[in-house]
């Protein structure tokens, strides 16, 4: 009893009553909150696989065939008209084919065959078929093209079919060498924005199934059989499981509820009598989803496992607990030399301190008090940073409520204003690029510290950089007026003329109510600022029925870029310049969206960079083209036209001039041509456009180099014709007449007789008497 009452004793117990009473306590906390934690992680790293899944989809399905389509349209596949018999355009049907061959190798991991579809001719030109003729998906040879049906049907523009099993040959039963594979079509209208029920071509791509199922196989090795991607009315889309393609999943309550959320979840649900877990996320391309469902065991069985290493950390500390517990029972009588030993082996310099325990103790209180405020002088440096972000996740809209306030007062950003309005400035211009690069960034920086240091009654503004070099700025105000806007953006349009003498635009967006509404402001803004390109006189945007062009399916016209290429090969620097006048002044009054104008552009310069690669224009000396470049550092609509017309002059005078070099050479074309073509229209225009040179300086040359003018001969070589076929056919005159050019017979009769001195029938009836 005496030594259990002793100081030994009592030390002894109670160090062994704290080790295991802190051991027990922090072994239930961490028991309970670890793997409580754990399950969460493992949710997110769940759900962020699904993600990353669903973005890999996205990237190399959704937008390849997007890109793909984008390609046919903009090749010659489309300006084929339907409306026209197809019979005698074989070698345009051959082209298309081949270009659809072509797509298809190109993506052959992706794609299984293209399909054009012209409805009002019922013809499709295939990639795997070739040219067909009364393509009817209700006919049973043509099941496998049931997307024209339903584009028939819809009332969009595009269209995703379910998965189906089609045989590699439609017009053959399924067997050994005809194998069943699972497709999706993603079917598009043509032109861009015409419905599936009014459109004139329409363009079906099979998109093997195997691919999507394979990047789900790769995202997702583990779980890459529970894996499924369904539509938004739950039908099987892909999975490992090919037999339930084209199903909707027996279990409708899950199913249900992921149909049911826009946003990605991860929710327990029984299943009979077992436990899942099931995850989905959603794909933005078209609202399909991709979801998991996998047993709770499973899903939890690293939880399970934390835990029975918790409980095994648990008793192995008890039992060092109780070894250390001797060892301090034992030592505890000397408890400051053993700290004070501790803290000089701390520190680099111990002897600093002195032999004073108390005075190296707050020697190390004083050091450790110095980082703190070495830490907190690192996060006042990093605040720009941090507000920086912070802003630019506002305007994406990255924030809930709460998360918004909790981020702005961490960089004490009051938002206790009534209306909010975000201003977006587009800096780029011709003198911007000019300054230089360092001088850029110093412009853009003084410019948004004045706009923050600027005081304005009951109005605060905010300005920030974005990734585009545009500058974003929110204007907080307890008076929302347009007068204000205007105010802030002259100011601003005075500063940088002032400073820098440069021109910005800027585009206001809408009034809003929230903080948390300032990403809609900025949308209209961001939306505004575009459509600067189209209005260069004007330096402030806040013209919001613009908005509604955003939103447009109109389109200009095919037959205006048809008008630019013929004035263009005609060599009609005035036809050139009002089709251009026309297109800029549509651009600028008609409700066309900003990025189709600026797609619409693009197709003016490819038609152009065709021009000078059919004239076989040589790029030398001081005359040099970079089309797509300079197209790249033109910042309003005005320089554009002066840039094209300007280079287009260029062009055709630097051909003028090469054309006297290979004049002879045309001469002889241009009679090769006449010969070959009698039947054809041999126009001066027409022929001039074949041989690139201009119809005024063809018949002036012609006439030089072969002492006869150019109807004079074209009039000869037909005459000669029709001679030669009275003597060695039985043709007719109307006949003759066509197979020489002539559209009317009376027309041929008369010139017959000018040239012959008798009508083709009193010659052919001479000739009977000679023979």
């Amino acid at each position: 009893m005496r030594k259990l009452n002793s100081v030994f004793a009592n030390l002894a117990i109670s160090y062994i009553t704290i080790v295991v009473v802190i051991v027990l306590l922090l072994c239930s906390i961490f028991y309970m909150y670890l793997p409580r934690n754990y399950n969460e992680e493992i949710r997110n790293k769940n759900r962020m696989i699904l993600e990353n899944t669903a973005n890999t989809i996205e990237s190399a399905v959704f937008e390849r065939v997007n890109k793909i389509y984008l390609d046919l349209t903009s090749e010659k596949t489309a300006n084929f008209d339907a409306r026209d018999s197809f019979r005698g355009h074989y070698s345009k049907i051959i082209d298309i084919q081949d270009l659809l061959k072509q797509e298809v190798i190109n993506n052959s991991d992706l794609v299984y065959a293209i399909h054009l579809f012209y409805p009002k001719s019922k013809v499709m030109i295939s990639s795997l078929y070739g040219l067909k003729y009364d393509v009817d998906a209700r006919n049973e040879a043509f099941q496998a093209m049931d997307w024209i049906d339903g584009m028939q049907k819809n009332d969009k523009a595009f269209l995703w079919t379910l998965p189906r099993m089609v045989p590699k040959d439609i017009y053959s039963t399924v067997s050994g060498n005809n194998t069943m594979q699972p497709l999706i079509t993603y079917a598009h209208s043509y032109p861009f924005n015409s419905t599936g029920e009014a459109c004139d071509l329409m363009i079906g791509i099979d998109i093997k199934e195997s691919a999507v199922s394979q990047i789900i196989g790769q995202m997702m090795p583990a779980d890459y059989h529970n894996t499924y991607l369904i539509d938004h009315n739950g039908i099987v889309i892909s999975s490992a499981d090919k037999a339930v393609l084209g199903i909707r999943s027996a279990q409708t309550s899950y199913i249900e509820k992921i149909l049911s959320s826009e946003a990605a979840r991860s929710f327990n649900e029984k299943i009979g009598n077992t436990s899942y877990v099931v995850s989905d996320h959603k794909l933005q391309s078209n609202g399909w989803r991709i979801y998991n469902i996998i047993q709770e065991n499973n899903f939890y069985k690293k939880s399970i496992v934390l835990q029975k290493i918790i409980l095994i950390i648990c008793l192995f500390t008890i039992i060092i607990g109780m070894v250390l517990s001797g060892i301090f029972t034992v030592v505890s009588y000397h408890p400051i030399k053993r700290l004070v030993n501790k803290i000089k082996g701390s520190f680099d310099h111990p002897s600093e301190a002195g032999h004073n325990e108390y005075k190296l103790i707050d020697t190390a209180i004083h050091k450790l008090t110095s980082k703190v405020s070495s830490l907190e002088e690192t996060l006042q440096a990093n605040k720009p940073v941090i507000k920086h972000n912070v802003v630019l996740n506002m305007l994406r809209n990255s924030y809930n409520a709460d998360e918004l306030e909790e981020q702005l007062l961490s960089v004490n950003i009051s938002m206790d204003f009534s209306n909010y309005c975000c201003m977006v400035i587009d800096p780029v211009s011709e003198g911007f690029k000019e300054l230089g690069s360092k001088t850029n960034q110093y412009a853009i920086y003084k410019l948004i510290n004045q706009l923050e240091a600027a005081v304005f009654e009951d109005t605060h503004l905010i300005a920030e950089e974005l990734p585009d070099r545009k500058i974003a700025v929110i204007v907080c105000s307890n008076h929302p007026d347009d007068s204000l806007l205007e105010h802030i953006s002259n100011l601003i349009l005075s500063e940088v003329k002032t400073h820098f003498d440069l021109d910005f635009k800027i585009a206001l967006g809408i009034w809003v109510d929230e903080c948390t509404e300032v990403h809609r402001s900025f949308a209209a803004a961001q939306i505004l600022i575009k459509y600067g390109f189209f209005f260069p006189e004007t330096s402030i945007i806040q013209d919001f029925s613009l908005l509604n062009r955003e939103h447009s399916n109109l389109e200009i016209p095919q037959s205006v870029l048809l008008r630019f290429k013929e004035k263009l090969q005609a060599r009609s620097f005035v036809g050139v310049t009002t089709v251009i006048d026309n297109l800029l002044r549509e651009m600028k009054e008609g409700m066309c969206s900003a990025d189709y104008c600026q797609f619409f552009l693009m197709n003016m310069i490819s038609i152009y960079s065709d021009f000078l690669k059919n004239v076989r224009f040589k790029q030398s000396g001081q005359f040099k083209i970079d089309l797509y470049k300079q197209y790249n550092s033109i910042y309003n609509i005005n320089s554009f036209k002066e840039w094209l017309l300007q280079s287009i002059a260029e062009c055709y005078s630097h051909i003028e001039k090469r054309s006297d070099e290979r004049a002879l050479e045309s001469i002889e074309a241009v009679k090769n041509h006449i010969c070959s073509h009698l039947s054809e229209d041999l126009s001066l225009d027409a022929v001039a456009a074949k041989v690139f040179l201009s119809s005024k300086y063809l018949s002036k040359f012609f006439k030089e180099e072969t002492g006869i003018g150019y109807t004079d001969f074209v009039t000869q070589k037909r005459m000669d014709k029709a001679l030669e076929l009275m003597k060695n056919s039985s043709l007719t005159i109307d006949q003759i007449a066509g197979a020489v050019g002539y559209g009317t017979t009376a027309y041929f009769i008369k010139k017959f007789k000018e040239i012959n001195g008798c009508t083709p029938k009193n010659y052919v009836r001479s000739m009977l008497k000679q023979g």
